[in-house]
């Protein structure tokens, strides 16, 4: 995350208190957190201090730098991993549900970066920081399947560059509530935060990110239905808040259905299956498949 920002704000946000303004514009920033920087005299307009409930004006320039954050040692950890593929540039692993991919509030051991670290050892990039290295992106703690890391900051340059174009083959394959009637279709909206809880994604077409799913059924069942999903674009959470905005959000998710889940499940059932990208060395094509867990095969059985 960059350390200071400057931009100004446009008649599309006129009118919104500051700290609301602020926490829309920037993903990364809890609402609470801008409110503790304004209350220290951190964020400026017009070069001048304000309070939370000042509220916008088209044309007002605004100022701040993040304070410095004290980040905890993280330490490699001997945990197995299951590696899909690996070169000298780039390592593939096939995540297991609950595995948090990178330390954060409350999980700063038994993440994926910790077992990389054991693995790889110095060899991973250092472009997002002691608390990332090598991640370029990640998935959802209860989403299993394939995840890339990078050895090195040109390898992570050239992995996050495919990654913004959209030129990595990203296919999911998901479990969702109902039957779906299409055999295949196409969600296009745009996605960012839930416009009053910060710990959700929704549909918003205000401030949200362009956001593009395609899906396919694979088999339909009596009540749900198996899906497969491509990613064009990689919004947090995308592929739970498009199938739910159709009204089938996916089997155990529990922060985007409400609906009552008649199996001991953990979280959504979703499974990155596919990954395709040129390799960094030389551009060579390489795909991997991750194989499905055995809670999904398992479940899939039942549903037969």
């Amino acid at each position: 995350m960059e350390d200071r920002f400057v931009f100004e704000i446009t008649e599309e946000n006129e009118d919104e208190r500051i700290d609301k303004c602020l926490s829309m514009l920037i993903d990364s920033l809890s609402r609470s957190f801008i409110q503790k920087m304004i209350r220290n005299d951190q964020v400026f307009v017009n070069e001048n201090t304000v309070k939370a409930n000042y509220k916008v004006k088209a044309g007002d320039s605004v100022c701040f730098e993040l304070p410095k954050a004290v980040e905890p040692d993280i330490l490699p950890e001997d945990i197995p991993l299951n590696i899909l593929y690996e070169d000298k540039d780039v390592i593939v692993v096939n995540k297991p549900k609950g595995m948090v991919v990178h330390p954060a509030a409350g999980h700063y051991s038994g993440t994926l970066v910790n077992a990389l670290m054991f693995h790889c050892g110095q060899d991973l990039s250092g472009i997002n920081g002691v608390m990332r290295p090598g991640i370029v992106h990640r998935i959802d703690m209860n989403t299993t399947g394939s995840v890339i890391a990078c050895k090195n900051d040109a390898a992570h340059n050239l992995i996050a560059g495919y990654l913004k174009e959209h030129s990595i083959k990203r296919v999911y394959h998901a479990i969702c509530y109902g039957v779906v009637k299409e055999d295949e279709g196409v969600i296009d909206a745009p996605i960012g935060r839930h416009p009053t809880d910060r710990k959700k994604m929704a549909i918003n077409y205000k401030n949200g990110k362009n956001a593009v799913t395609h899906y396919k059924v694979l088999k339909r069942f009596e009540k749900y239905t198996y899906i497969q999903c491509v990613l064009e674009t990689g919004r947090t959470h995308q592929i739970r808040v498009h199938m739910a905005s159709i009204g089938h959000p996916l089997l155990g998710d529990d922060v985007y259905s409400n609906r009552k889940c008649e199996f001991n499940l953990t979280g959504q059932t979703l499974h990155a299956k596919i990954l395709g990208f040129n390799r960094p060395s030389d551009g060579e094509y390489i795909e991997t498949d991750a194989p499905l867990p055995e809670y999904f095969e398992k479940l899939l059985n039942i549903l037969k």
